[in-house]
């Protein structure tokens, strides 16, 4: 059976396109740096934290880890409502990507933290730097370093998770193109559409966050390693 592309729909719903495109490139810039920073202090508690702390924060991880994120965004849109605490849409989006994007940062930031060689913390405490400036000066620029490519394959996945959030109403790419496709009944097409959108987005995050790698770790960019 042969089949006939129409893309025509492109120029009757581009203000709707543009539009998803927007709110999908605002969910991801609002998630990224509270998830990474989240996803952080986890890792750190995890690993220094009392015993009670690292508890609470293994179960946070196993929890988010575990379950799917569809379900943690109705947990919080739909099941809280219905506890009389209610959270618009957007809000609830934002709030379950960054505590997603949080649990898989803390495993990956763990990695980090734990493959920083000990005599480097020692040289540290000969120099008489306190917790957090060893935290700050030696710790975390390294951790970040280390792991980086994992943190931005991460990035991208939440911002493809976004996806997701159309469930609730948030009109970002894949609501936007739900809407066309039941106007225009040419789900393929729009498909296809809303595919190679999510493939530029993806590319050009990819970009930006090899760009920021290469101002924050001068060591990357004297190496020349590839993120």
């Amino acid at each position: 059976m042969a089949y006939t592309f129409d893309f025509s729909f492109i120029g009757s719903f581009s203000a709707e396109i543009w539009s998803g495109i927007r709110l999908t490139i605002w969910l991801t810039l609002l998630t990224i740096l509270p998830g990474f920073a989240l996803g952080t202090a986890c890792a750190v508690a995890r690993m220094n934290g009392p015993r009670w702390l690292r508890w609470i924060v293994t179960g946070y991880i196993e929890g988010i880890r575990n379950t799917p994120l569809v379900i943690q965004v109705f947990w919080l849109f739909f099941g809280l409502a219905v506890l009389g605490a209610r959270i618009g849409p957007f809000p609830a989006a934002v709030i379950a990507l960054v505590i997603n994007t949080g649990a898989y940062s803390a495993e990956i930031m763990r990695a980090g933290f734990q493959s920083i060689p000990k005599g480097e913390l020692e040289a540290g405490e000969c120099l008489a730097l306190s917790r957090w400036q060893m935290f700050w000066s030696i710790q975390l620029p390294q951790a970040a370093e280390r792991v980086y490519p994992a943190l931005i394959s991460q990035f991208i996945l939440m911002m493809l998770a976004t996806s997701i959030m159309s469930q609730i109403s948030v009109e970002e790419l894949t609501g936007v193109g739900y809407q066309i496709q039941s106007i225009t009944f040419r789900g393929f097409d729009v498909y296809v559409v809303i595919a190679l959108v999510y493939l530029a987005l993806a590319t050009g995050l990819r970009l930006l966050l090899h760009f920021v790698a290469r101002g924050s770790f001068p060591r990357l960019r004297r190496l020349g390693t590839p993120l």
